[in-house]
């Protein structure tokens, strides 16, 4: 498997050989220009390659601080989430003390109304008791 960057390099090769090619064609018997032609496609693909190497690393650059910044608004997410279940756990809690207190004044009350039904039934029952008394 080779990379993008080998097969930009292979192309960039090819490139340079053909240049090679048809220069040697042109200018048979003149080494001077053949080295100075080799010099310009060695220096024209060093720049390509720096100018590469430049876009790659501002390339990864942007990854990280995007990366960076979901994962940030990933822990916000979470911490909102954390947030909204303490929120409703609270509102729960709070219809529950509610609701606990509701019970307990019915309690209470439940509680004074048998008081009062007992004290109602011995009134009576002392009363039926009396009434017996008198009868005999």
């Amino acid at each position: 498997m080779t990379t993008e960057k080998q097969m930009v390099w292979e192309q960039q090769q090819t490139q340079v050989s053909k240049m090679k090619s048809s220069g040697a064609m042109s200018f048979i018997g003149s080494p001077t220009l053949d080295d100075k032609d080799d010099e310009m496609s060695r220096s024209v693909l060093l720049s390509f390659r720096a100018k590469e190497e430049e876009i790659e690393k501002k390339k990864m650059a942007v990854r990280d601080r995007v990366e960076a910044q979901l994962g940030r608004a990933e822990e916000e997410s979470k911490r909102l989430a954390e947030i909204r279940e303490e929120r409703e756990y609270k509102e729960l809690l709070d219809v529950f003390n509610e609701k606990s207190k509701e019970k307990a004044q019915l309690v209470a009350k439940l509680m004074e109304m048998v008081g009062e039904s007992e004290k109602l039934r011995m009134k009576k029952l002392e009363e039926l008791s009396k009434h017996i008394e008198s009868l005999k």
